[in-house]
């Protein structure tokens, strides 16, 4: 049974464990100013909190004025072949604008019971497809400049990869739940109701006064120690050891030597550190393209397991249950690299 009310007690044990989280820092480890706590860790935090708050309400005003449909019609044919209905449609709509906001509205669906655990899950997954275009023209008109032809085959193999895995996913959810409602007496929910009826912005304004409160304070019991702990190993270069250490060892085995400064900046550094390596090493002749290619996937498979580990798993973990958003993190991860090693591998054949 959900709770429907906020559970003080929980939400005053996380709001000390995360203040003594830099005490600790500065104890045993480096000190965090208070300047950089407010515009690294504060200022982050209430962004990430904005933004869970506008899927949240995104999700309660589309149900509540009947927009489901309107909002899920691009993608609906996808979704309906997958089995997957209107409100998983709907989320990945929004997740080419707020990919934080679609994961909150899956969360509340699921809650609501509109969509299993199964379409929560395939739901997630297809959402990587919006999110490799959310920031795609920022970095896009970065990367090729500095890369040329070997960026833009990046870019091409990077998305051949996100396309393959959701293919595969919406053929899963054909196949799979089409079996399962055929197996069971009661059909699955589908997110496709009839013509649900339109609420007054009065009744609407009141489920979001009575839910929004509490479903917020739970997702911030655990999205704050969480992002507070890793905001702390980050700054302690926790992660930067991880990234070197993992790219010296990955690389020598796999790469050419060269190649190794490309993978080490991409993933200590920005993004941007690494390209620019690329493109510096293949313009004195030092990298071919396709090595350049293989060097930037690589450094892609090596590096975004572990930010995405930095950077959303205090997300994963507050908008669902820290079991599953763990499990749709780690999963999530498994595909993502299993794809783009795929398309590395038919890339490195198709070109001997």
């Amino acid at each position: 049974m959900k709770p429907t009310q906020i559970n003080f007690k929980a939400l005053g044990i996380s709001i000390a464990a995360s203040a003594l989280l830099p005490l600790v820092s500065a104890w045993f480890f480096s000190p965090v100013s208070m300047d950089v706590l407010i515009h690294r860790l504060i200022f982050p935090l209430c962004r990430l909190m904005g933004f869970i708050g506008v899927g949240l309400v995104a999700g309660q005003l589309i149900e509540g004025l009947g927009w489901t449909r309107q909002v899920a019609v691009l993608a609906r044919p996808f979704f309906r072949f997958s089995r997957m209905g209107d409100y998983c449609s709907a989320a990945f709509t929004t997740a080419f604008f707020s990919g934080t906001a679609a994961n909150a509205m899956l969360a509340e669906y699921h809650d609501q019971g509109k969509i299993t655990r199964i379409q929560l899950f395939l739901s997630n997954y297809i959402n990587q497809f919006p999110a490799f275009f959310l920031h795609l023209p920022t970095t896009m008109f970065i990367v090729l400049p500095l890369t040329g032809v070997a960026g833009g085959l990046y870019f091409l193999l990077t998305f051949l990869a996100v396309l393959f895995r959701t293919t595969l996913f919406m053929v899963f959810g054909h196949v799979y739940l089409s079996s399962r409602q055929h197996r069971e007496s009661m059909p699955l929910p589908s997110g496709s109701l009839p013509r649900p009826d339109k609420k007054s912005f009065q009744e609407i304004f009141q489920t979001i006064r009575q839910r929004l409160p509490m479903r917020a304070a739970t997702i911030f019991i655990w999205v704050l120690p969480i992002y507070t702990l890793v905001f702390i190993l980050h700054w302690n270069g926790v992660f930067d050891f991880l990234n070197t250490a993992l790219s010296r060892t990955v690389a020598l085995k796999l790469m050419p030597v060269e190649s190794l400064s490309v993978i080490i900046l991409s993933f200590a550094a920005e993004f941007t550190s690494g390209f620019a390596a690329a493109g510096a090493l293949m313009d004195a002749g030092v990298l071919t393209v396709k090595q350049t290619v293989l060097a930037l996937l690589l450094g892609n498979i090596l590096a975004f397991p572990i930010r995405a580990l930095r950077h959303q798993l205090p997300r994963y973990l507050g908008i669902f249950s820290p079991k599953t958003g763990l499990q749709l993190l780690l999963s999530g991860q498994v595909f993502r690299v299993t794809s783009i090693l795929v398309v590395g591998i038919l890339y490195y054949l198709v070109t001997l």
